[in-house]
């Protein structure tokens, strides 16, 4: 016979049966932009963009792609290295958006994602997101100073009376 306790288990395991099962597929996330949405999809490829903007595609087309995952140049340190993620199968829980006709999550925190991609790895220490040098957080150089050149003196240089000399003094 059930009990209250085992009643209470059972509703409990019910309930994150039917949350795991509330992820929609991409395909479906277009109908459901402004709402808060689960959406999976297995990752095709990662792309970097300009500045620095992770693309995370789920079709190998991404023009024709209904829906795709940004992560933000500032928000890599919070999310890892998103690049690991190709060829996984990923849930991805947030707020979908519109842009550009598309559909959209923008990832800013590890949290968002579940299933099998979140052990994500943070980034390498020495990974450059915008990739305009080879200039990295964390090291300093002190300032070059500029080399210091000793005057020489003007030979055609008056000093006191001997400017007045060639003046008649005043009456």
């Amino acid at each position: 016979m059930f009990t209250l306790n085992n009643l209470a288990v059972l509703a409990v395991l019910l309930s994150t049966a039917a949350a795991a099962t509330d992820c929609l597929p991409i395909g479906d996330a277009k109908q459901h932009v402004g709402e808060t949405k689960c959406i999976t999809g297995r990752v095709s490829r990662v792309k970097v963009g300009a500045k620095g903007v992770h693309f995370v595609d789920f079709c190998e087309d991404q023009a024709s792609c209904p829906f795709t995952v940004v992560v933000f140049p500032s928000d890599l340190k919070d999310v890892g290295d998103v690049r690991r993620l190709a060829g996984h199968v990923i849930e991805i829980h947030g707020p979908v958006k519109l842009y550009d006709g598309r559909a959209e999550i923008v990832l800013n925190r590890v949290s968002q994602l579940t299933g099998g991609s979140t052990l994500i790895p943070p980034l390498p220490k020495n990974y450059d997101v915008e990739k305009q040098g080879h200039y990295s957080a964390g090291r300093l150089r002190p300032t070059k100073k500029p080399a210091k050149t000793k005057a020489t003196p003007n030979s055609s240089a008056t000093f006191g009376n001997e400017a007045d000399a060639s003046v008649e003094p005043p009456q």
